[in-house]
Parts: structure tokens; C-alpha cells; sequence
């Protein structure tokens, strides 16, 4: 299979629900190429002329947790999958603000991430800076606009699961595997949408 990265912002439902399915997938041994890409709904939601969150990263309530997610993500690799899991679940499974420092610095401590350490990184602002040219970088590569988009070489879409896999790590590999085919196999399809949901 090849290479491929997914976006995230914690604040979205459709995200957590794609990112459970790749790491059930990864967690279940699929040997995948996978990049996590960070992508700020604010940002993207920002009218022409008005300040963009980069400059004011306070006024956005998931940029903060975007920026540890990146800090786990490079700096503690070993333990990004479990917080990445573990953020996702706080906001959509518990309701938690991840814009409060104190909420994030007690996931990050229940998974077994120096909370201080990773806050020193953000201070040091590269984190801010990482989250910004990834953004820029998927919407001018590949003109994404939302989260999950995934995208294999050229070919991006936006891609909305309905379910979690719960557990069902064959049903989350084949999942990501179908969409991951369905970008590099069969790029000429453009738009699949149900008309109706039968849940």
C-alpha cells in the first residue's frame, strides 16, 4: 500500500471516528506509511480580511491541542498514538475543553508524557509554527479545506466514516485500506455520497 497522511483537529466527530480506524489498524500490526497531519478547523473557517489564528492562537479552541498533538508527535513518538487517541476521546467521550492547559497536561500525564516538557516545547513556539506550514502545505498541495482528508501522492479527499471500528481492528484495515485503493487505484472517482442514512 502506499504512503499516505491523514488531517486532524480534535474538535471534529468525523475525525476521531477516521483516526480510531487507523490506529486500530496500525495497532492491529498494518504495516502502514501514514503521516498525521495537523489542520486548524479555525483557520480554515477564517472570512478574508479577518486576523488569522496563527496571530492570535489564544482566540481558537483547538489550536492548543493541535500543538501538543505535534509535540507528541515528534518529540515522543512512542506515545503519540496513545495521546492521540486519548485527546480525541476527552473531547467527543467526555466532554473536556482541550483549550485548557490543565485538561491537556492530564491526558498527557495519563499516558505516561511529561506534561512539562511538552509545554516547554510550545512555548519555545515551533510547535504554533509546525501547525501552520502543515496547514498551508495540504491546502496548497492538495486544496484541502476539512478534516479527515486523506491524500495519497497527488490525489486528496475528504472522507466521512459514520462508525468507529470499536474494537474491530479488521474492520478498521480494511476500512483505511478501501479509501487508501480508492485514491490511488480509482482516483477518476470524484464524489460518492449516500442520499439518504440508513442508521
Amino acid at each position: 500500500m502506499p504512503p499516505f497522511s491523514v488531517t486532524w483537529d480534535y474538535r471534529c466527530p468525523f475525525a476521531r471516528i477516521a483516526h480510531l480506524h487507523v490506529l486500530e489498524g496500525l495497532e492491529a500490526g498494518a504495516e502502514w506509511d501514514v503521516r498525521f497531519v495537523p489542520f486548524s478547523l479555525g483557520q480554515a473557517h477564517v472570512e478574508e480580511g479577518d486576523l488569522d489564528v496563527w496571530d492570535d492562537p489564544d482566540s481558537d479552541t483547538g489550536l492548543l491541542a493541535l500543538q501538543v498533538g505535534v509535540v507528541v508527535r515528534d518529540r515522543f513518538p512512542a506515545q503519540f498514538r496513545a495521546v492521540h487517541r486519548a485527546l480525541f476521546d476527552a473531547r467527543h467521550l467526555h466532554g473536556a475543553h482541550l483549550r485548557e492547559r490543565e485538561v491537556l497536561e492530564k491526558i498527557l500525564a495519563d499516558q505516561g508524557v511529561d506534561a512539562v516538557a511538552v509545554f516547554a516545547e510550545i512555548d519555545a513556539g515551533w510547535p504554533l509554527a509546525t501547525v501552520r506550514a502543515e496547514h498551508e502545505a495540504a491546502v496548497t498541495d492538495n486544496e484541502t479545506w476539512g478534516v479527515p482528508t486523506f491524500a495519497v501522492g497527488e490525489h486528496a479527499a475528504f472522507v466521512r466514516l459514520m462508525e468507529a471500528p470499536d474494537g474491530d481492528a479488521a474492520l478498521a484495515t480494511r476500512t483505511i485500506e478501501r479509501i487508501v485503493d480508492l485514491l490511488d487505484g480509482w482516483p477518476e472517482l470524484n464524489e460518492f455520497k449516500h442520499t439518504s442514512l440508513r442508521r
